[in-house]
């Protein structure tokens, strides 16, 4: 291939690597999944929706259409570090590698903190009563690195490439 053609296509190349070249990290935020996967099956009802600032308005996380009772399942492999009520909810919190941190409510906690759990582990029973939700139940799953709130199915779906003429 010629050199004009080429660079481009390296630069790209580089840019979809994991960082650093760990192959056991979690990965950032809008990287390509892996080892994730959705703790409910059901489809998206409210999406993620960042705050303008740390205290402003917005919805931290995704809501997902689901069933009262449904098995709700840990995202990705961590270690439980709260299960129980926040503000009259019950909610379950999973630390993951790479400073991340998943959330889950309203869920009946089968689990407890400190219990280490794999991806597809069982965290709860998904409770109904969740405002706004247009089914029987619905999901609040969120994601966050440190402070930042990052919409969760980032790590479900490969990041959007698009690959412009060069001139």
């Amino acid at each position: 291939m010629r050199p004009r053609v080429l660079a481009p296509l390296l630069l790209v190349a580089v840019l979809l690597l994991p960082a650093g070249g760990d192959a056991g990290a979690a990965p950032a935020a809008g990287a390509a999944a892996g080892p994730w996967s959705r703790p409910v099956d059901g489809e998206v009802t409210r999406a993620f929706d960042p705050p303008p600032d740390r205290y402003g308005t917005g919805h931290r996380g995704v809501d997902l259409a689901g069933s009262p009772g449904a098995p709700v399942r840990a995202a990705g492999d961590g270690v439980v570090v709260f299960a129980g009520m926040v503000a009259g909810r019950p909610v379950v919190s999973v630390a993951h590698a790479g400073g991340l941190r998943t959330t889950y409510e309203p869920v009946v906690p089968a689990v407890g903190a400190g219990q280490p759990v794999a991806r597809g582990a069982v965290l709860g029973a998904l409770a109904a009563g969740h405002a706004g939700c247009p089914v029987a139940a619905c999901l609040h799953w969120g994601l966050r690195r440190g402070e930042d709130y990052l919409d969760p199915l980032s790590l479900l779906e490969p990041p959007e490439v698009r690959l412009l003429p060069m001139g």
